[in-house]
C-alpha cells in the first residue's frame, strides 16, 4: 500500500502526473488543483489513494492530505467512481466541497464534467448523513469564540466549519488541539475551514 510517493516531476499532462523515484516511473491521476502546483523536473511529494481491481491497478495523487480525504469519501459514495471523484475536486477545494454539502449547493457539484443533479443530490445526501452520525458521536472542546458570550454569528461560523470538517473526516481528537490555539475571531466558516487544514499541513 503506497502512502505517499516523492520524486521527479518527469511529465505532465490533463490529469496526470508522473513522478520518476529512482529509474521508476509512477502514473498518478490528479485534480486540476494538484496539477497546478507541479512543474516538470522538480521534486513533489504527492499522497497517493490506490484502486485496485481485478483489470487495473490506477494510483490517485494529491499535493495535500485533505483532498485526498475528500477524494476517498467521495468514491465511498454510492455510484461516485474515481473519474468522477477527481471530476468534482477539480472544481471545488476541500472547504468549498464542504459547504456545498452543508448548503445543499448543486450548482458547485455539477459545475464539473460528468456530474448531474442527481449525482450532486446523492453526494449531498450521502455525506449530510455521514455528517450527522459523526457530529452525534464527538464533543468538541471548543475555544473562545465558541463560548456563549461570542458573538451568535461566530458561533454559526464555527458550527458549520466543524460540520464541514467532518465531511472531510476530521474527527474530534485531531480538531480539538488545533482549535484550541486558534483565532477565529472575524472568521466565517470558509475561512475557518481553510486556516484549520493550513494548521493540519504544517
Amino acid at each position: 500500500m503506497f502512502y505517499h510517493i516523492e520524486g521527479t516531476v518527469a511529465e505532465l499532462a490533463p490529469n496526470l502526473a508522473v513522478l520518476d523515484c529512482g529509474g521508476l516511473g509512477f502514473a498518478l491521476n490528479v485534480t486540476t488543483n494538484t496539477l497546478s502546483r507541479l512543474k516538470s523536473g522538480e521534486r513533489a511529494k504527492l499522497f497517493v489513494s490506490e484502486s485496485i481491481g481485478e483489470t487495473n491497478f490506477d494510483l490517485f495523487g494529491f499535493c495535500d492530505k485533505s483532498e485526498k480525504r475528500c477524494f476517498e469519501m467521495l468514491i465511498g459514495v454510492s455510484g461516485i467512481g474515481p473519474k468522477a471523484a477527481l471530476s468534482i475536486l477539480s472544481y471545488n477545494s476541500p472547504e468549498s466541497l464542504a459547504l456545498a454539502v452543508l448548503n445543499d449547493d448543486t450548482k458547485a457539484l455539477t459545475v464539473a464534467p460528468g456530474i448531474g443533479k442527481k449525482i450532486a443530490q446523492r453526494v449531498i445526501l450521502e455525506l449530510k448523513d455521514k455528517i450527522g452520525k459523526e457530529l452525534g458521536e464527538q464533543s468538541f472542546s471548543l475555544p473562545a469564540a465558541a463560548a456563549p458570550s461570542a458573538p451568535a454569528g461566530e458561533n454559526r461560523a464555527l458550527s458549520d466549519a466543524l460540520a464541514g470538517l467532518a465531511v472531510l473526516g476530521y474527527s474530534s481528537q485531531e480538531l480539538s488541539p488545533v482549535l484550541k490555539r486558534m483565532d477565529l475571531t472575524g472568521l466565517d466558516a470558509q475561512g475557518i475551514i481553510k486556516q484549520v487544514l493550513k494548521e493540519f499541513v504544517r
